[in-house]
């Protein structure tokens, strides 16, 4: 089922889902710092942005069918209008970027203070999507 055919109720449950899953995704990647994990860390702190970010865009009808258009629509809809910080406009292009080259280039490593300084801002970018939502 395409999103704008989507009801008004099945959005707001698939918004909330999201959400939760932001959450959720947070955890795991505080956990995965416990154990000095920190590649995995940083992606899951990506995703754990990521899924805030596509249920804000879907709670405002937004399309963005690939995670570079999440990144762009984000940009345009919510940072350049004020309506996020330009830091939480950072933490998601620098999550966006850590998460891509630590999964997919050779001997590209993240470390603990590198984790250790992203976790509060993925904290931060979740709870202003919340704001946004609500």
């Amino acid at each position: 089922m395409k999103r704008e055919q989507l009801s008004e109720e099945h959005r707001a449950a698939l918004v909330n889902y999201r959400l939760e899953r932001a959450k959720e995704t947070l955890e795991e990647a505080k956990y995965m710092r416990q154990g000095d994990f920190f590649n995995a860390a940083v992606n899951r702190l990506y995703y754990a942005c990521y899924y805030a970010a596509t249920a804000l865009l879907l709670s405002r009808n937004i399309e963005a069918n690939t995670h570079s258009g999440v990144k762009t629509m984000l940009s345009f809809h919510f940072v350049r209008t004020g309506l996020l910080s330009l830091e939480d406009g950072a933490t998601f292009s620098n999550l966006f970027d850590k998460r891509h080259s630590s999964d997919y280039e050779d001997f590209s490593y993240c470390d603990a203070a590198l984790v250790d300084y992203l976790i509060p801002r993925s904290e931060n970018f979740i709870a202003a999507i919340e704001k946004l939502i609500k």
